[in-house]
């Protein structure tokens, strides 16, 4: 079931997929290049689910019930208030026995290195937020709690995100160009082009794009690639076409980046819970999709 703020908007039925209720925001947000959901789980549907990596940061806020744990790829658990960075290896929900609610905001990487502070290097790291915001991550939580209604989540949830936005640091407008390019292409571009575009040396660039977004530029735009990928594949396209769409060498290619950022084959991809909801819970234009620097510096 899908709502927008606290009104009930569409049902989706889809034959052996979660029956997860999602909410998502009534208004488009203040803050480009952040979007979020609200996920509620009464049937204890979530016991075991594979998390198909997107090209975004992910927090993830308990609200009730049973805790959700995040398991990253080396099996460390974090619980109740989460910071997936890009690519957290084979990470996996994991709903304990009864219901749970949460809020998952989902963030661009350039986004994400203003709001979680100077110790933002979460590569493909899964951690407690509380390492990266102190004593503000339980307050957040507290309100959200104690909110009437999603839509007040949500509004909570992006004044804290802005008001950390605005007093943290910015990425360089070189690392921004080169994301931005590497979404619109859809991961394609080589290095070497964005590094002479932005005036860089690769060296350089490779550096700072590596310190303020958390992966390689070659490893950000496999991650982009993969992630066009997997959307053509839960569409019920062909492997054989996807590859060929996507931008990979053969079908090949994609098999092996599948197995690299979600530890599955192609055809297991396509069918995951975590996808089976994606269009439900991110509709429309997400941190994983598209991102524009130049807007982003003026909520």
């Amino acid at each position: 079931m899908v709502q927008h703020g606290d009104m009930r908007s569409a049902e989706r039925a889809r034959a052996g997929g979660p029956s997860w209720d999602i909410v998502v925001p009534s208004r488009p947000g203040r803050l480009a290049g952040v979007t979020m959901a609200g996920f509620s789980d009464r049937a204890n549907d979530l016991d075991d689910v594979a998390l198909v990596p997107p090209p975004a940061v992910t927090l993830v806020f308990g609200l009730g019930g049973e805790q959700l744990v995040v398991e990253d790829g080396s099996g460390r658990q974090q619980r109740d208030r989460v910071a997936a960075g890009l690519a957290p290896g084979f990470a996996r929900g994991r709903g304990l026995a009864g219901a749970f609610s949460c809020l998952q905001v989902r963030l661009s990487p350039l986004v994400a290195h203003a709001v979680l502070g100077a110790s933002y290097e979460l590569g493909g790291a899964v951690v407690c937020l509380d390492d990266l915001w102190g004593r503000d991550a339980a307050r957040i939580q507290e309100r959200l709690r104690a909110a009437a209604s999603w839509q007040d989540r949500f509004a909570i949830a992006e004044d804290a995100l802005i008001r950390r936005y605005e007093t943290g640091r910015a990425a360089d407008p070189e690392v921004a160009h080169a994301w931005g390019q590497m979404m619109s292409s859809g991961g394609r571009l080589r290095v070497e082009r964005l590094a002479a575009e932005t005036g860089w040396s690769r060296k350089r660039l490779w550096s700072r794009f590596r310190s303020q977004v958390g992966l390689t530029p070659k490893r950000a735009a496999r991650l982009i690639r993969f992630d066009h990928a997997v959307h053509r594949l839960a569409a019920g396209h062909g492997a054989a076409l996807v590859a060929a769409e996507s931008g990979y060498a053969d079908q090949s290619h994609l098999h092996r980046d599948v197995m690299a950022f979600a530890g599955m084959t192609p055809v297991a991809v396509a069918v995951t819970p975590f996808l089976a909801v994606d269009d439900d819970a991110w509709p429309g234009p997400a941190p994983s999709r598209s991102f524009d620097e130049r807007t982003a510096r003026h909520p």
